[in-house]
């Protein structure tokens, strides 16, 4: 029988989509097309009311356009929402435990055509190991860490994803060099709080940075996110003396505004992101910082807005990702008053948007004329498109058979969101 998984949401799922596609191919399933298939795999989001609808509106679709296929609903959505699922008449429903046994359920499913919903209790589950043999692309993604327990008054994630839980450092090492084996040059860690990682099985984030470096092949690691509280001296040393950890850094601000901040319930100020962030380019003078920001935030004024664009403009970031408010079902943010209309926040999303297209072109136009490396992952219309390891996306004319292999560059062209440059040289792997 033929599968065919839709991913929806964070790079966690991206990395268990691949886990469940490694399992049924193992369990004798073939990986088919949107066309050909006899099960669909639908990997939900629930990070956002817009999540929701985008993952409900997948399946409602599928069941629709493809009434005779088994639809697997899994992840965060039916975790805390499994009776909307269930009522759309899927097959079968899991949350965000047993993705890695996927082909069990399909199997009994198959045997007795009953539909099959298991939720298991988030709140009491270890880490459930997962192990990729092969990501298929330059960069792969490793997940060190599942859970979260920050509880932000914004966010729903704690109640999908239950307590910190981290894969056994062994394992994540076995894991990496089996990629870089494999052909990988990047690893990515990923996680739901991967910067608190370690924190239940005693050992630490910087603990297991400090080994990953020293692995022999390894050209780049970099961290999917990481709290700008978890950004502590042991981190930073590990940043400062290891240049295949790369010079790319996503923290979350999520607002720029001290108030909001707090309303919030995020673990620093203003000002403790913004010594911190000095600190980071203390050591790396050329590091991207990316971010994330919420928008219309309760209580937010106009005042308080203005405020976080000051404090986002001092910062200097390379990219910013906006999100505009969503009010989610049993958090905190539900008991604080004074709410942004939808007219407020799409203004001020756009603001931002703007603001963060202007901050991205400044960062690059600092590297026309300078030499970067990159790393080719696409080869489109005669051109080879890949980051450096800051992720700056570099255009260069090349031939397909330098995919995968890094090039010195001479950028020589602002061609947002590209910068174009011409090959100075293919570099050997190490």
């Amino acid at each position: 029988m033929k599968f065919y998984i839709f991913n929806l949401g964070c790079k966690v799922n991206s990395y268990e989509s691949n886990i469940m596609q490694e399992d049924l191919i193992k369990n004798g399933f073939i990986l088919g097309s949107k066309d050909d298939s006899d099960i669909f795999i639908v990997n939900t989001c629930t990070v956002t009311n817009t999540s929701d609808n985008k993952s409900l509106k997948m399946i409602r679709k599928l069941k629709r356009d493809y009434p005779k296929t088994i639809i697997v609903a899994v992840g965060c959505l039916p975790q805390v929402n499994s009776y909307v699922v269930k009522n759309l008449g899927v097959e079968i429903i899991l949350g965000n435990v047993g993705k890695s046994n996927i082909s069990k359920y399909i199997n009994q499913y198959l045997q007795n055509k009953k539909q099959i919903i298991d939720i298991k209790n988030i709140s009491s589950q270890k880490f459930e190991n997962m192990c990729l043999n092969n990501f298929d692309k330059t960069r792969a993604f490793v997940k060190i860490e599942d859970g979260c327990e920050n509880f932000c008054s914004y966010c729903i994630i704690p109640y999908t994803r239950g307590k910190v839980r981290s894969k056994n450092p062994d394992l994540v090492i076995k894991e990496v060099k089996n990629l870089i084996e494999m052909g990988h040059k990047e690893i990515v860690l990923t996680g739901i709080h991967t910067g608190h990682y370690g924190a239940d099985i005693s050992t630490s984030f910087a603990d297991l940075l400090k080994q990953l470096v020293k692995i022999k092949g390894l050209e780049r690691l970099r961290i999917s996110s990481i709290e700008i509280t978890e950004l502590n001296s042991e981190v930073l040393d590990v940043i400062k003396n290891n240049k295949n950890l790369v010079s790319h850094l996503h923290i979350p601000l999520q607002s720029g505004s001290d108030k909001i901040l707090k309303l919030m319930n995020r673990k620093y100020d203003k000002e403790y992101f913004i010594k911190k962030v000095m600190e980071l380019r203390e050591i790396r003078e050329d590091i991207s910082i990316t971010t994330d920001v919420i928008v219309g935030f309760p209580e937010e004024d106009d005042m308080l807005f203005a405020e976080t664009i000051e404090t986002i403009k001092t910062i200097g970031f390379s990219k910013i990702h906006v999100f505009p408010f969503s009010l989610r079902k049993n958090t905190k943010a539900c008991e604080i008053p004074n709410h942004v209309d939808d007219v407020t926040k799409k203004r001020r999303v756009h603001k931002l948007l703007e603001l963060s297209n202007e901050l991205e072109k400044d960062f690059m136009n600092k590297f026309i004329g300078k030499e970067v490396l990159i790393l080719p992952e696409v080869y489109l219309d005669g051109y080879l498109i890949g980051h450096t390891d800051n992720y700056l996306k570099v255009r260069i004319k090349g031939d397909r058979n330098l995919l995968n292999n890094f090039i010195k560059v001479k950028i020589t062209k602002n061609s947002y969101p590209y910068l174009d440059g011409i090959i100075i040289k293919t570099i050997a792997s190490k």
